[in-house]
């Protein structure tokens, strides 16, 4: 009984984790974060690099960003209903 309730609790576990990384992936907080990290590092390329100003041209990309993971979770539905064949 011992190992049953062991290897129940390990299932517990293992989905506790599965169900925080999916929620993860979904989060404003990453999606957020990918954008500040995204954008400081165009604002560096386009300096350094480019030598435009960058405030503002760097605004480009990450907007591209934040509407692909608006728009991403519509195809990912209409993709996974097309495969299960709903």
């Amino acid at each position: 009984m011992k190992d049953l309730e062991k290897r129940l609790s390990a299932i517990e576990e293992r989905n506790a984790k599965v169900e925080a990384d999916k929620a993860w992936e979904t989060s404003w907080t990453r999606r957020i974060a990918i954008a500040v990290l995204t954008y400081l590092v165009i604002v560096a390329y386009l300096h350094f690099v480019i030598h435009v100003e960058p405030w503002l041209n760097a605004l480009v990309p990450v907007a591209g960003f934040l509407l692909s993971t608006l728009t991403i979770s519509y195809l990912k539905k209409f993709w996974i209903d097309r495969r299960i064949g709903k």
